[in-house]
């Protein structure tokens, strides 16, 4: 083969690079995140409450948070650098989705080295919540790396990247709201008037959640291509980016703060929401359901829309700009508002879902920005900016989690 045909070759894989990515793909890349996104709606919106409600102090159930955060942070790192040697992102995807299947279960489904060293101390309940957390965070890591990185793989048209990047969110909405009608259903119908029932509760949650999640990891592993798009436009950047090359940029530091504010927002209001609507404004146990479930409806309905645009560097920040200043004003609401008239809470939901999505959306989009056509090194900035956020969520939850509950 002569130098002009492959130089023919390369024109043709970069036009076909730059073409939007058609609906199914989009459709099915979209519902690859769906198990680690209904896990940690529970996880973060359920996890410290039933810690707590089992009988773990407040200092037990922070510890086995720290540890599930701690994990997944140096998980990212690891894993990114490994899927940027050697690839392979479906094989990371799988792979991660049965450890998060395995171990969340055993997180909900009760204290397994109690059952079978037939003890049940505050001591051994807390070990075992902490490694079950710190294992399921690993996979997650896993998958959530190997997921986002694709992105960049997938295509290099900037447009389609915020469309794929949206399409993820928008199902991010879909899983968080399974969860809530999952959780709706089973306070509705069932009572916990015992230790027992409780468990039994949040058990039959985590289980129907993983069930769903796993039904749409299915679909996205047979609909999905591996990208084999692991090289630069010009079909010259083999060899793998080094560290140094992502640390000497400014954008690289930009991108990392404004990801981890977004990360460290949604994560610690979204834990805490649960704690809020019944202690502090004394709710029905049923919004702890239905407030979360109309904060995703509102988000799912604005990254639906965000699909449709064309996007620019300008247009991303300025989205990125009124979410933002948005969630001020809704937190400053939440701040305010008294117990007396609760009820403003269900139309303050609706607001703070319409800032998570354009922070969320905005935010990750930044990310394939800052990756650009530098392919070799995407899964190392989407684990080390996920790094940030795993750490800076984890100390937060665990210095609220310990001295304020």
């Amino acid at each position: 083969m002569n130098s002009s045909t492959i130089m023919d070759n390369d024109i043709e894989n970069d036009d076909s690079s730059m073409k939007p990515v058609g609906r199914r793909s989009v459709l099915c890349y979209g519902m690859g995140h769906m198990l680690n996104d209904i896990t940690a709606a529970c996880w973060f919106t359920y996890l410290l409450l039933f810690l707590t409600d089992i009988g773990l102090s407040s200092r037990g159930a922070a510890s086995v948070m720290l540890s599930g955060q701690v994990a997944d942070g140096f998980a990212t790192i690891f894993i990114g650098e490994l899927i940027d040697r050697f690839g392979h992102f479906k094989i990371w995807h799988g792979a991660g989705s049965v450890l998060v299947a395995v171990s969340f279960s055993s997180v909900f489904g009760g204290c397994m080295p109690c059952r079978i060293l037939s003890t049940s101390t505050l001591t051994v309940e807390t070990i075992s919540y902490c490694v079950f957390a710190a294992i399921f965070n690993v996979g997650w890591a896993a998958t959530q790396v190997a997921h986002m990185s694709m992105v960049n793989c997938i295509t290099l048209n900037s447009t389609s990247r915020v469309v794929l990047t949206s399409c993820r969110n928008a199902f991010t909405m879909v899983a968080n709201l399974s969860l809530y009608t999952i959780a709706l259903i089973v306070f509705g119908v069932s009572k916990a008037n015992t230790h027992a029932d409780l468990e039994n509760q949040y058990r039959w949650i985590a289980y129907s959640s993983i069930f769903i999640g796993c039904c749409f990891v299915g679909v996205f592993l047979l609909g999905t291509e591996e990208p084999r798009l692991k090289m630069g436009v010009r079909g010259n950047s083999h060899a793998r980016i080094s560290w140094a090359y992502w640390f000497k940029k400014i954008l690289y530091y930009q991108v990392a703060i404004v990801y981890m504010l977004t990360r460290l927002v949604l994560n610690v209001s979204q834990a805490y929401l649960a704690f809020y609507v019944i202690n502090d404004l004394r709710m029905a146990d049923s919004a702890k359901a239905l407030v979360p479930a109309i904060i995703y409806i509102s988000s799912f309905i604005v990254s639906i829309i965000l699909q449709e645009m064309a996007w620019t560097g300008q247009r991303l920040k300025a989205y990125y700009s009124a979410g933002g200043i948005l969630w001020v004003f809704c937190g400053a609401g939440i701040l305010i508002l008294p117990g007396s008239v609760s009820s403003s809470m269900y139309v303050i939901s609706i607001f703070i879902g319409i800032a998570n999505a354009l922070m969320m959306v905005t935010g990750i989009s930044m990310q394939n920005v800052l990756i650009g056509e530098d392919l070799n090194g995407c899964a190392f900035v989407c684990g080390s900016l996920s790094f940030l956020d795993k750490m800076s969520c984890g100390l937060a939850l665990y210095v609220l989690q310990s001295y304020q509950f």
